[in-house]
Order: C-alpha cells, then sequence, then structure tokens
C-alpha cells in the first residue's frame, strides 16, 4: 500500500488544459474516486499518476518518492480500463498471468499467485476458458484479477463498469467494494457517476473544467456542496439566486423574487450580510409536500405540478414555484397517487435543509 501525493500538478495539450494546477493527498489504503463530468481531466489525471501521460508540471508521490516521469512499470500500479483491454487471443489464465510472465516470475508461483486472484474474483477454475466466452461482467472481473495478481501498491480503476448493464454494474460495484476492503489497497477510482462515487468511497474529489471544486467524504460532498456545480451535479440539487433582505443570529431571509422570500439557517457561509447575493442548495429530497388545512409557517409557498416520474419506490416531481423549476424527489405514499400533472400543491422546507453555496 502506498499513499499518493499530487503536487501543483498542471497538464496542457497544446492551448488545451486539461488539468489545472491540482493537489490532493489520497491516503494509505483509501478508497478515492475522482468524479466529474466527461472532459474534466479525471482520466488524464489518473493517466499521469499511472505514468501514461507526463504532467506538463508539477510532482506525483507515492509515498516520499517522486514518480512524476518514471515509466509506468516501474510504479507498482495494476490498471483497470473502461474496456477492459483484455487479450482475446488468450485463455483467463493467460490474461491474468500476462504481467508476471512480464515480470519473468516463476512458473510455480504464477500458477499459485493466478489461482489465489481469480479466487478473489470469484472465477475459480476457469483458467482454461477463453475469454471470448465470458459474459461482460466476468470479463470484467478477469480484468480486476489481472490488475490484482501482480500486488500493486495502487489499484488505478478508469470507469471500469460503464460497459455493463445497470444490474451488472451495481452488482460488480459492490465486488470493487468488497475486493478493496480486503485488500486494503490505495485505490484511486474515475467515474462520471455520482451514485458509484457516493456509494464506493472513503472521499471524492469532484472535477469540472480541470479544476477541483471540492474534495470530502461523500457525506460532505452531497450535504455541503462548496458551489453551485458541485451542487447540482451530486445530487441534483436544485439551486436558487437571491438577495439577502433579513439576518438573525441563526438564519438569513432570502429574496428569491419580489413575491418569494426563503429562510435559510446559517452554514458556514455566516458572513452573509443584508443587501449581498445569496446562492441556494435545495436537495430533491427535502422539500416536502405541505396540507392546505396547515397553518402559515415558515418556508410554506404553492407550486404547480409539471411533470410527475415514477421509477418504483421513488416518485420524481418537476414543480414550479414562483417562476421556477423545482426538482422534488419524494417515496411513494398512498397521497401521490392522487396528483397529476397540473395539479397545484402546498410546499414547505425547513430552513435548516437549505444550505449557501458559492457561484
Amino acid at each position: 500500500m502506498s499513499r499518493v501525493r499530487l503536487n501543483n500538478l498542471h497538464k496542457a495539450f497544446g492551448d488545451i488544459v486539461a488539468v489545472r494546477d491540482l493537489d490532493l493527498e489520497i491516503r494509505q489504503g483509501e478508497f478515492f474516486s475522482l468524479l466529474g463530468p466527461s472532459g474534466c481531466g479525471k482520466t488524464t489525471t489518473l493517466r499521469m499518476i499511472a505514468g501514461f501521460e507526463f504532467p506538463t508540471n508539477g510532482q506525483i508521490y507515492f509515498g516520499d518518492r517522486d514518480v512524476t516521469f518514471l515509466k509506468p512499470s516501474l510504479r507498482r500500479t495494476g490498471m483497470v480500463f473502461q474496456n477492459f483491454a483484455l487479450f482475446p487471443h488468450m485463455t483467463v489464465f493467460e490474461n491474468v498471468a500476462f504481467g508476471l510472465r512480464a515480470r519473468k516470475t516463476a512458473k510455480t508461483e504464477t500458477k499459485d499467485r493466478v489461482a489465489r486472484a481469480l479466487k478473489l474474483v470469484d472465477l475459480e477454475n476457469m483458467e482454461p476458458r477463453p475469454v471470448t466466452q465470458l459474459s461482460g461482467g466476468q470479463q470484467q472481473r478477469v480484468a480486476l484479477a489481472r490488475a490484482v495478481v501482480i500486488e500493486p501498491d495502487i489499484l488505478l480503476l478508469d470507469e471500469p463498469l460503464s460497459n455493463l448493464d445497470a444490474k451488472l454494474r451495481e452488482e460488480t460495484r459492490e465486488e470493487i467494494k468488497t475486493l478493496q476492503r480486503r485488500l486494503k489497497i490505495t485505490t484511486i477510482y474515475v467515474t462520471h457517476d455520482q451514485d458509484e462515487a457516493l456509494s464506493l468511497s472513503d472521499r471524492i474529489a469532484v472535477m469540472n473544467r480541470g479544476v477541483c471544486q471540492q474534495v470530502g467524504t461523500p457525506e460532505e460532498i452531497y450535504k455541503r456542496p462548496v458551489n453551485r456545480f458541485v451542487a447540482r451535479f451530486v445530487g441534483n440539487s436544485n439551486t436558487l439566486e437571491g438577495k439577502v433582505v433579513a439576518t438573525q443570529e441563526d438564519a438569513c431571509l432570502i429574496e428569491i423574487t419580489p413575491d418569494w422570500r426563503l429562510s435559510a439557517a446559517r452554514n458556514s457561509n455566516s458572513g452573509l450580510a443584508k443587501g449581498r447575493k445569496a446562492f441556494l442548495s435545495i436537495k430533491p429530497e427535502v422539500i416536502e409536500f405541505a396540507a392546505a388545512t396547515e397553518p402559515q409557517q415558515t418556508n410554506l409557498f404553492a407550486g404547480k405540478i409539471l411533470d410527475i416520474k415514477f421509477s418504483g419506490s421513488v416518485i420524481d416531481y418537476e414543480i414550479e414555484a414562483a417562476g421556477h423549476v423545482l426538482r422534488v424527489k419524494h417515496l411513494v405514499s398512498q397521497d401521490d397517487f392522487k396528483w397529476t400533472s397540473g395539479s397545484e400543491v402546498l410546499l414547505k422546507i425547513d430552513p435548516s435543509s437549505i444550505h449557501f453555496v458559492t457561484d
């Protein structure tokens, strides 16, 4: 195992900056995810860690060792690619053993280590099978076995589940998590899927346009996003812009429109003063439906349902309120089925569920 430190890492391809001045530290034995949309720089970062790309500026350290310009074969990393990158003319055994044979490992030891690696990924006794006869999930597990059989200090995974169907993706996700916990290996995982990052990671770095936006635990990233990009990308938050019209010791009153004001509890952005612009993040699941008979209360307002999407245990609503379209997520209850598109509803938000973010 090894910790990884990226110091002012910068990568440009001509005039295009893929990664800008990135500082990160991945702890020993940690499952760390690089999360962001396509083109945000996460795969380029991973490739620099692996040694497939060299940075324009900055340093990469494994522990105290500077590996910035070290060849991939000397870095003691195992890599799992998005497209599996298996050799189609080889058997399962030959694919998994490839890295060991390249290192001139003795035949007996190679056989034993391949068997152990395949057992780890639940592919025992599959050594003679051609990889072309395996399912997508089995091929991904072969790719995992090939990466761990060399006993790397660091495991790198580049969108490893994107080519699998939804159910298989969820199953393989759990297998990766179990394997990482069992091996206690430092793991860096690249994905654009927020559910993968949230469910797998000890910590997450959210990236956009080559810049790291926020680093934190899944709970911190989800519940306390630092800016509007993170709020929208992780958890599909409703983000509203308004002006502070009144302040109290524990709350601010924000005017969204002349006819709509929301009270929000103070958080880390407690320095907001009257007259300042404010950006609010409101998760879809914290917006509740209110009964018409409820007494007047803080943050009670009317809305009109524009669209309803049923997805098993959850219903997603698009609701217009004061000219803004809000996304509301609600666990299915009997009351949900009385509403249709066009229904007028009352909504409420607890002030403590509203989070201030930067632009």
